[in-house]
């Protein structure tokens, strides 16, 4: 049985005990948190018995650019600071309260911004799988999400590895190699070393860590 089978069992198992079960998949950048998510909810959804699960990414509270301008953080684009925190966790607690249908932001890659209200998780929605860098990481004002989160999950992988995706992923996009080369490692690599580093212990470790 490979990984991801055992993860939606254990998420299945969860799910019987409560009306609405939330799954965090967390890790560096790079390190394949949204495929993951994708590929579960994709066999929550498509099993024998299918149960009504959801992708919820925190990609989706990316500050505007005109904020990380006037705070001189665009260039960290991607690091704690640069997302809203705030609004994250009410929308999370919104969903957690399962009590209406709870509209979220999605960001938008091609445009580097936040469209609002773009996504929504339904009231038929039983599992939500949120992910993203930062859902475990203890340093304020991170560590109020974790109450929020029936299910943690943390992805590692090795710091080559990240490199050579964080590269590429750039790459991907239309930089020049030394261009994505310099972006990966000014600014995706150090936030990679503060999740590895500064994140709790999840309940389910996934990788070659």
């Amino acid at each position: 049985m490979n990984e991801l089978e055992l993860l939606s069992d254990r998420i299945l198992q969860e799910a019987r005990k409560r009306d609405r079960l939330i799954v965090a998949i967390a890790g560096p950048p790079g390190s394949g948190k949204s495929t993951l998510a994708e590929k579960l909810v994709n066999r929550l959804n498509d099993g024998e018995v299918p149960e009504p699960s959801v992708v919820f990414p925190m990609d989706g509270f990316h500050l505007p650019n005109e904020v990380l301008i006037e705070r001189n953080l665009l260039p960290r684009k991607g690091s704690p600071p640069t997302f809203d925190t705030d609004g994250f966790f009410r929308t999370l607690k919104d969903i957690r309260d399962h009590r209406r249908d709870v509209p979220i932001p999605v960001y938008d890659r091609t445009a580097s911004a936040s469209i609002i209200d773009a996504g929504v998780i339904s009231l038929h929605h039983r599992i939500v799988v949120t992910e993203g860098n930062y859902l475990l990481l203890d340093e304020e004002p991170w560590p109020v999400l974790r109450p929020l989160f029936d299910l943690t999950v943390f992805l590692r992988v090795e710091p080559d590895v990240l490199e050579e995706r964080l590269i590429r992923r750039w790459t991907d996009r239309g930089a020049e190699y030394a261009a994505a080369r310099d972006r990966a490692l000014s600014n995706d690599m150090p936030n990679a070393r503060l999740v590895a580093e500064n994140s709790v212990p999840a309940d389910l470790t996934l990788g070659n860590g």
